[in-house]
């Protein structure tokens, strides 16, 4: 009895995890603001023979669509799980290609200057190493984006236009890869 009890007890305090891609285990529920999100979906990145992260998309509900998670005004997170070393420069040389291949001239003009800080600040992390985590949220109740990188918040940018520019990385109509897109929008 007393044996049963105690099993019961580790699984009562064990974090419940709703997915595990290429050994990274992502939580089914985490904390954005003091509200709860829940896995939308996830996916891995691949660039020709590498796995590059693990990126994980977190929402108040279920998405299935990209159109519902722009227009969607609550509290979001991407988690990019880092499983390949690089320098932080080419993440955003990566992130922008991404972002103007997403964007027209005109819808990206207006972004330009906070993409232009968001970018400094992230090459100040200088290098991104296997096991490194980013995290991208957008807290709704101050209208920013807040990018932390191993726990330690870099920069936060205003706009939620801002944060669907860099949302489109991998929701737009041109995502960095096709099956992430797929993944994240829960059709793993």
């Amino acid at each position: 009895m007393k044996k049963l009890l105690c099993i019961m007890m580790l699984c009562l305090s064990a974090q419940t995890f709703a997915a595990t891609i290429n050994g990274v285990k992502l939580e089914d529920k985490i904390s954005v603001n003091n509200k709860t999100l829940i896995l939308n979906g996830a996916g891995m990145r691949s660039k020709v023979i590498f796995n590059i992260y693990v990126s994980a998309l977190y929402l108040t509900q279920k998405k299935n669509t990209a159109e519902g998670v722009f227009s969607d005004k609550g509290p979001k997170r991407v988690e990019l799980h880092v499983l390949h070393h690089l320098e932080a420069g080419d993440f955003m040389e990566a992130f922008n290609k991404a972002i103007n291949s997403n964007h027209t001239p005109q819808e990206y003009a207006p972004l330009a200057g906070r993409l232009l800080r968001f970018g400094k600040s992230f090459r100040m992390v200088g290098e991104v190493n296997r096991g490194s985590t980013i995290i991208l949220d957008y807290i709704p109740e101050s209208n920013m984006t807040v990018l932390t990188v191993n726990g330690k918040e870099i920069t936060r940018i205003e706009g939620e236009d801002f944060y669907n520019a860099m949302l489109k990385i991998w929701l737009g109509k041109n995502p960095v890869q096709d099956s992430v897109k797929k993944a994240m929008l829960g059709g793993w």
